[in-house]
């Protein structure tokens, strides 16, 4: 059976697993993964849809803040995320990396950018999450 920690940074069957998010790195301190911008992330116009980016953002955010507070019995949930969209990407692979503004007792902040293959911005997001008791699991 897979671990918790393998389950987040490697999960099938989940949001992350539709949109094809890879995750390259992951730690408390710094979680780096990839998106590809196709058919499942595009919007109508053929565009990476906001909510994908949104979607990859909240991703790499609770992997970190997860992972930093796993070994104390405790998990991260989504409280609030912001987005702002700089630049249309048609097709290739975006890339996120999150990173710890504030990492506190019940809640943490992470700040999350997301570039395409030119390493030119993409989005940039603010997520912040409640650190609760690991919940029993079914």
């Amino acid at each position: 059976m897979t671990d918790l920690k393998t389950q987040m940074t490697m999960p099938h069957n989940t949001l992350i697993d539709h949109l094809g998010i890879e995750m390259l790195e992951a730690s408390g301190t710094r979680v780096v993964a990839t998106m590809p911008v196709d058919a499942r992330t595009h919007q109508p116009m053929g565009l990476l849809h906001g909510g994908a980016s949104v979607a990859l953002a909240e991703s790499v955010a609770s992997v970190g803040a997860f992972l930093s507070v796993a070994d104390q019995g405790m998990t991260a949930v989504g409280l609030e995320i912001n987005a702002n969209h700089l630049r249309g990407v048609r097709s290739g692979t975006v890339t996120a990396t999150a990173t710890p503004i504030h990492q506190g007792r019940t809640t943490q902040v992470w700040s999350i950018e997301i570039v395409d293959e030119q390493g030119r911005a993409v989005c940039t997001s603010r997520c912040t999450l409640a650190i609760i008791p690991m919940p029993a699991r079914p």
